[in-house]
């Protein structure tokens, strides 16, 4: 029985000595200082609100941050996003800066508001354990209110955006300075209107030169034809520069009653292309033709066409030549 007695003493003087007078609660103990504000007036939805909390203790004094956590704040509307804090010591006193990140995503209320809260304080004393800490007081941390709406004022009358007034006339430098501003862009046009030109000239004469008429392509492909029949062919160089010859004259033929760019193309690339084009090609001739003049320039001297192939292949130029558009 004694035991238990003595049990339930201790425990209420724990209790007194964890209770904290009513007067602590209302006023700011003589040494410390607590203010907090806001970093506007008002605010939409998803605006963010900085709401700081600052704290001086005086020596031999200091608070339990656990009560400043953000989870603790009592908030109308609401919504913590981030907070930190930072701890300054200066003469023996003790300054807390405690910054919330605040934002709200209602729109049914039209004052948004953060309730005053209390801080605990004690003092501290060297090699005292956080369990062993007894509260000598508590801060109240002041609230703040902020309004759900646009930071103009409501009663504000719009004003014109400009006045009556004209615009004053420039300078005469200034004047002639801008012109000469646009003489100098004009100038610099030229050059590239120039060039332009030139370009365009230039396309102009290819298309003129390439876009021949039917008489045009009767006419080169004889004159090509008598001048290979002219060809000495007996030597060996002789005869591979004369299936060179041949092979132009066919290919520019082709390009001219097909519309293919032949010149630039290889034996398949060609032989692929003949089938689309509108004008029957032989085209078992053309690839002969064309397998002899590639055996002439690339094959070993002792596989390159002789001077009956070359007869051959003679013949299947008159008859790709012969084709007309």
């Amino acid at each position: 029985m004694r035991d238990a007695l003595v049990g339930g003493v201790a425990s209420l003087a724990a209790i007194a000595a964890m209770a904290v007078p009513a007067a602590s609660a209302q006023e700011v103990p003589p040494g410390f200082a607590v203010a907090s504000r806001v970093d506007r007036p008002a605010m939409w939805v998803a605006d963010r609100l900085n709401y700081v909390v600052e704290i001086t203790c005086p020596k031999g004094f200091d608070i339990l941050t656990d009560d400043l956590d953000r989870e603790k704040l009592k908030m109308t509307a609401l919504d913590a996003l981030a907070g930190e804090s930072s701890r300054r010591e200066a003469g023996g006193a003790v300054r807390y800066v405690f910054r919330y990140v605040l934002t709200t995503y209602r729109v049914d209320a039209p004052v948004l508001s953060i309730a005053p809260f209390p801080v605990r304080y004690y003092a501290s004393r060297g090699g005292q354990r956080p369990d062993q800490l007894t509260p000598a007081g508590v801060l109240q941390i002041p609230g703040a209110t902020v309004a759900f709406r646009s930071l103009l004022p409501d009663d504000q009358v719009s004003s014109p955006v400009r006045d009556d007034r004209d615009v004053p006339a420039r300078r005469l430098r200034y004047r002639l300075l801008g012109l000469a501003g646009l003489a100098l862009m004009a100038a610099s046009l030229v050059p590239a209107a120039l060039s332009l030109a030139g370009v365009a000239r230039r396309v102009a004469q290819r298309r003129a030169r390439t876009h021949r008429t039917a008489r045009q392509v009767r006419r080169s492909a004889r004159a090509a034809l008598d001048e290979l029949r002219t060809l000495d062919v007996a030597d060996a160089t002789a005869r591979t520069a004369a299936f060179v010859r041949l092979e132009a004259a066919v290919r520019q033929h082709l390009g001219d009653v097909c519309a293919i760019a032949a010149a630039g193309m290889t034996p398949e690339e060609l032989a692929r292309a003949l089938p689309s084009s509108t004008v029957a090609v032989p085209r078992d001739a053309a690839a002969a033709l064309f397998d002899a003049c590639e055996r002439a320039r690339y094959a070993h001297p002792a596989a390159r066409p002789s001077v009956d192939d070359w007869c051959h292949a003679l013949e299947r130029a008159e008859e790709i030549l012969a084709v007309q558009p």
